[in-house]
């Protein structure tokens, strides 16, 4: 674990206790008591699995697609069924793994979902580039989603081949964009590639626009250790340079807005986040759930889970009881990504004033450039995106890298120290 995110925790937290995640669970999870409640579901099966990717995956097969999905109905209904009426939530998400081998089945997913909750801001899905043909989007669109995101990386053939994977062919995508239409349409790249160039990443923000998406999220490369990968990302200052640059085209020269560090959109309607969620509830291997006092996560393993909802219990593996400063630092790590934070909305959830928790550390960052304040909301600078990046490349390494780690071979460790 670094330095750097060791000091910031001990600082952050005001205490040298570690987090600490321990293997058990609520069997009811008290959701109703959360606002801002958000939904996301993952189906972990990909037709080939992808070095450079570290999320959980496993090989498609029908049979086992089909076990999993039946699984996942009886997870939603027993986190769902603990309470009578439905619950207001802002959005839900689909992310896997390739959610679309199980399109046929997506409608019947949303549906056991609405028995319980009332979904105000519509419905994402995360699409490999395979996926896009009008044959699945309509499928999709039809079973009630309204925002997708395409896992382009780069339409370049030398970074696929640097990933891993096969041309995206564009003009095929451009047709079947153009024949279903979705209130999102957004691409994902990577940046900090090997060899990869402004003028590299800007070609591909001018396809994906071209072609028919109205936000693209721009997502630096990390190294994950358990990945067979052996894709070195650019170093820190070229990275610098490269997002910077990147960052200044799309604002200024493309006229785009900014929603998050890594997403710019060209509609003021048009957003695609499972992140930026004051609560969300997971459902699936390895999907999490973030409750006003506690953070979960589910198995990783297929099987394990399959097993464990129909024992009727919980899929959980680990759970941490937040301390409220820990809690504290996770609101303001993710509300800052979306580059803005009103401290009004951090007293309203908190019952405190940001700035008597936090007042110098925000005088600090603002005094080094990294904020500025305008007309009392907080919104990120340039330099302040960047060592954001910074730190979560640090944080992701440090904490996530060595969680995920362990949990690919361990479904139900019995405690993992960060």
């Amino acid at each position: 674990m670094s330095v750097l995110t060791t000091l910031a925790r001990m600082w952050l937290t005001r205490s040298t206790k570690p987090f600490t995640f321990r293997s058990e669970y609520d069997p009811i999870l008290p959701y109703p008591e959360c606002e801002g409640l958000g939904l996301y579901v993952h189906i972990p099966f990909c037709r080939s699995l992808c070095a450079f990717c570290p999320y959980c995956k496993t090989l498609y097969s029908p049979e086992k697609c089909g076990r999993y999905i039946d699984a996942l109905l009886k997870e939603i209904e027993l986190v769902g069924g603990s309470f009578p009426g439905r619950k207001k939530c802002t959005s839900l998400y689909f992310g896997g793994g390739t959610p679309a081998l199980a399109a046929d089945r997506i409608g019947e997913i949303i549906s056991a979902l609405e028995k319980h909750f009332e979904i105000t801001e519509g419905v994402g899905l995360e699409l490999h580039p395979d996926n896009v043909t009008p044959e699945v989007l309509r499928a999709l669109k039809a079973a009630g989603v309204t925002k997708i995101s395409i896992g382009v990386q780069s339409f370049l053939p030398q970074f696929q081949k640097t990933l891993g994977r096969k041309p995206v062919d564009a003009e095929t995508m451009k047709s079947a964009l153009r024949e279903v239409n979705f209130e999102t349409v957004s691409m994902d790249f990577i940046f900090a590639l090997p060899g990869q160039t402004y003028e590299d990443l800007k070609s591909d923000i001018d396809t994906a626009f071209a072609i028919g998406a109205n936000h693209v999220a721009i997502y630096p490369f990390i190294d994950f250790t358990f990945t067979p990968g052996k894709v070195k990302p650019l170093g820190k200052r070229e990275k610098l340079h490269l997002l910077d640059s990147i960052t200044r085209y799309c604002l200024e020269e493309k006229g785009l807005s900014r929603n998050s560090i890594w997403t710019f959109t060209s509609e003021t309607g048009a957003k695609y986040s499972s992140m930026t969620r004051d609560n969300f509830l997971g459902f699936g291997c390895s999907a999490t759930t973030l409750l006003k006092k506690q953070f979960k996560i589910n198995t990783f393993s297929v099987e394990e889970y399959i097993k464990r909802v129909y024992s009727g219990k919980l899929p959980t593996s680990l759970t941490i009881r937040f301390t409220k400063r820990q809690r504290m630092i996770y609101y303001l790590f993710w509300t800052l990504y979306s580059t803005r934070l009103d401290p009004r909305d951090f007293e309203a959830f908190f019952g405190v004033p940001l700035r008597k928790m936090y007042g110098f550390e925000f005088a600090l960052a603002r005094l080094l450039g990294f904020l500025k304040s305008e007309n009392g909301v907080y919104r990120m600078t340039l330099k302040g995106a960047f060592y954001y990046h910074h730190f979560e490349n640090d944080y992701t390494l440090a904490y996530i890298d060595k969680m995920w780690g362990i949990m690919r071979h361990q479904p139900f460790p019995a405690s993992i120290i960060l």
